[in-house]
């Protein structure tokens, strides 16, 4: 899958020898779950009909969060989780625009003429029938049907995928998360929830509290859940853990010690080797407990014992810590 970032890019993509007209959908695709794996087949079933490469349009901040900031929703997925989920669906391109003013301001008519028809030579356009765009969300799907005819395009509504009743979006599985429910989010993912990362070198606080740990940064970024989980985590096959090493894990930003960025911190159970750098996946199984600002690290060594008691509880370990 070809990653193409900016306009530039798409503009010297479009100049390129290569250039083919394309089909293609729109969207912030968050979590990449199951009706937006419906989209994607969707988009390639017509391009492949079409013999014609399939592109799929994302923006960076997603608009929601240009307009809210710090108010807006937390993410999903990262946007380079994104990428790769995305990559699985064998999609020929990857348009990332950069979200700001310029892009913002731009009329309805200028994104279809310049972006959709003469940078991406759009001919199959997949897109919702609530799809807003352009200045002040004045494009619509019936603006882009229009435009069609006008520029010799196809517009169709994108398929849309539904569980217990309810159409799957990103805000059901957020909020799926966000309660510690994860065999709900599971099921409207196709795939249990999970952060990847490289580990990093911490405080070391997590020896002198007797559970050492694997941090994790989360980059700033605001994610659906914090508090303290039962986890597994791949990536240490090699090591002798088998495919999944079961452990207990703190997302956060650790008041206790006075912490103030996001971090996940995950002890795994009997296991003291040095993993610094390298790439682990955490899969979050059950919710133990929110998150808590303790009077002291001696109660928060309790706590952190008490919280490994339950985790091998969960995943049905006799020895207690």
């Amino acid at each position: 899958m070809e990653l193409i970032r900016g306009l530039h890019n798409l503009a010297m993509k479009r100049n390129s020898p290569s250039f083919k007209r394309c089909v293609l959908t729109i969207g912030n695709f968050d979590g990449v779950h199951s009706g937006h794996q419906m989209i994607l087949q969707q988009l390639r079933r017509r391009a492949d009909e079409l013999g014609l490469p399939s592109t799929l349009m994302v923006f960076e901040p997603q608009p929601l969060e240009f307009f809210a900031g710090k108010g807006a929703p937390a993410r999903i997925t990262a946007f380079h989780e994104k990428v790769r989920l995305i990559q699985k669906h064998k999609i020929d391109s990857l348009v990332c625009l950069h979200f700001n003013e310029a892009l913002r301001s731009m009329s309805a008519q200028t994104f279809i003429e310049e972006i959709l028809v003469k940078d991406l030579g759009v001919k199959f356009l997949i897109i919702g029938d609530d799809f807003r765009f352009g200045c002040k969300q004045n494009g619509n799907f019936d603006l882009l049907k229009q435009a069609g005819r006008q520029h010799d395009f196809e517009v169709e509504r994108t398929e849309t995928f539904t569980w217990e009743n309810k159409r799957v979006s990103s805000t059901r599985v957020r909020d799926a998360i966000e309660q510690g429910d994860f065999a709900r989010a599971e099921q409207m993912l196709s795939r249990p929830y999970s952060i990847s990362g490289r580990v990093m070198y911490g405080q070391q606080l997590g020896r002198e509290l007797e559970a050492p740990t694997a941090n994790l940064s989360l980059k700033g970024k605001k994610v659906p859940l914090a508090g303290v989980y039962a986890v597994e985590v791949s990536g240490l096959e090699d090591l002798g853990k088998g495919p999944l090493a079961p452990g207990v894990a703190n997302v956060g930003v650790r008041p206790t010690i006075s912490g103030d960025k996001p971090l996940l911190e995950v002890h795994l159970f009997d296991f003291d080797q040095d993993i610094y750098g390298r790439k682990i996946r955490v899969f979050f199984r059950h919710k133990i407990r929110d998150e808590i600002n303790f009077d002291s690290l001696c109660i928060l060594k309790n706590q952190i014992g008490l919280d490994i008691i339950a985790a091998k509880k969960h995943f049905g370990m006799d020895r207690a810590f």
